[in-house]
């Protein structure tokens, strides 16, 4: 696709994108505040540490919910909705978990005008109250594996909060299971870790994460080993994208999720947990935003194409309509910008700030030529192309984007990941990057030493990069880094 300069002061003047957000390399937190407020996505909520999310944050989110949905059904869960308010008894059964949440927890101890006989918990997880009713469902093997999901909104209160990334209220999607054997459990939870979690942030958000052990010290309250995927953000820090737990025996023990086996005796199940979030909402946008806004890899986003009438003239609207049925034809999600009271500058810009992947420009010289310019967002570049292979040039582009944005975080994740061999040397290469270092030469002591420099250890694998079965095992390598 040939690419054209754009002329100082036509139609979208770059200079003017350099006023709307502060430049990443100057002050990466204010970008990003920046840009969630100039690309609409989100504003603060009334209550200190919760967010209201904008229809063009929501989109983006219902994009992932959908898709991440369809993935999570495919590994057999069905989903299901529990309540809001936990039983502050319900908590306390499981020692580990309530001790890892107790600071965060949101406590309800009145309601209809009177002090309540037992506290109510505001949902933190929902481990607790889905093993109560896994106690009541569960009888025998026959019943298991018992899998479930729900979509639903939690409360963590929050002392640091930070729009997506941290905040006292946010989305997400929380999986509970129950098995009757270890294995099960196990597989189940590794299942979801690399076939749900992995791939829809690889295939879709064109994110690359590294997938790993938590140390026991990052471990899920509760949990017998935790899985996480890792992402690199743009200023180098670690982003958790998302976690799969194996709980062992210690909730189903807790709750008495029990079930006769096929040998007649009564058994505890075997359980696991899982989830993403909001959260996600800002990896994608760190990982990916520039300075001139969000940028949406083209499998994610609402509006893969926008088509915008530069300037009304004979024939300019008919013309930008019938590439916009064409193309929706093609499959791709368009949209039609034909409001000609509003400057074609800032409705460019606004394009520009909310990552649509890709805008075809129409106006009455470029009808004259019998061309459209085709602006992609990832490489910035500006094509004329002739009507008739606007479609065709469209979809090739938006296969070729989705790549290029993957290709270019794996590439940045590769230049600032450092292999090191001391703690000292991946506590340094942790103040720009991620270092990779013998987990043997850091053991919890050096855990503890990296975490009182404001440093973690995000996650274990081996050598090859596999998932290793336990801690304990050797030549395992560490990835060390800061995170948000």
């Amino acid at each position: 696709m040939p690419t054209r300069p754009v002329a100082l002061g036509t139609r979208l003047g770059c200079c003017l994108m350099a006023r709307v957000l502060t430049p990443r390399a100057e002050d990466f937190p204010r970008w990003y505040q920046d840009l969630i407020a100039k690309a609409q996505l989100a504003d603060n909520g009334p209550v200190r540490g919760t967010m209201v999310i904008r229809p063009v944050g929501y989109a983006i989110w219902e994009r992932m919910q959908a898709d991440m949905d369809a993935r999570i059904k495919e590994q057999g869960v069905q989903n299901a909705y529990f309540p809001l308010f936990i039983p502050e008894s319900y908590l306390r059964r499981e020692a580990d978990h309530v001790e890892g949440f107790s600071p965060e927890l949101a406590v309800v101890t009145h309601a209809g005008g009177k002090e309540l006989a037992e506290p109510l918990v505001v949902r933190p997880t929902s481990e607790t109250v889905i093993g109560e009713f896994m106690a009541k469902w569960v009888d025998s093997y026959r019943d298991l594996p018992l899998l479930l999901n729900q979509w639903a909104n939690v409360v963590r209160w929050e002392l640091r909060p930070r729009t997506f990334l941290r905040t006292t209220e946010f989305l997400w999607q929380e999986g509970h299971t129950a098995h009757a054997t270890e294995q099960d459990a196990r597989d189940h939870a590794r299942d979801i870790h690399h076939n749900v979690y992995q791939s829809f942030m690889e295939d879709v958000l064109a994110i690359p994460v590294v997938p790993g052990r938590k140390t026991k010290g990052e471990r899920f309250a509760g949990a017998t080993n935790t899985m996480t995927v890792e992402a690199m953000m743009g200023d180098g820090k670690a982003l958790q994208m998302g976690t799969s737990h194996e709980l062992g025996q210690n909730f189903a023990k807790a709750f008495d999720i029990t079930y006769s086996s096929a040998e007649r005796t009564v058994e505890h199940a075997w359980t696991t947990s899982w989830g993403t979030s909001t959260r996600m909402l800002g990896g994608l946008i760190m990982v990916h935003g520039d300075d001139n806004g969000l940028r949406l890899p083209p499998r994610l986003a609402p509006i893969q194409v926008q088509i915008m009438v530069v300037k009304a003239g004979e024939g300019v609207t008919e013309a930008a309509t019938q590439l916009r049925d064409e193309l929706k034809t093609a499959g791709v999600r368009v949209k039609l910008d034909e409001r000609s009271d509003i400057p074609f500058g800032r409705r460019a810009v606004d394009a520009e700030l909310q990552g649509i992947p890709i805008r075809v420009e129409v106006g009455p010289r470029d009808l004259a030529n019998g061309n459209a310019v085709v602006a992609r967002r990832v490489d910035g570049t500006k094509s004329p192309i002739a009507l008739a292979e606007v479609t065709t040039a469209v979809v090739a582009a938006l296969k070729a984007d989705q790549q290029r944005m993957y290709d270019d975080a794996l590439a940045f994740r590769a230049e600032r990941t450092v292999e090191v061999k001391t703690l000292g040397e991946a506590i340094e290469a942790s103040q720009t990057g991620w270092a990779r270092v013998p987990w043997s030469v850091v053991g919890e002591a050096g855990e503890k030493e990296a975490n009182g420099k404001a440093v973690t250890v995000r996650c274990l694998v081996r050598e090859d990069g596999t998932m290793p079965e336990s801690d304990e095992e050797p030549n395992l390598i560490a990835y060390l880094g800061r995170s948000y």
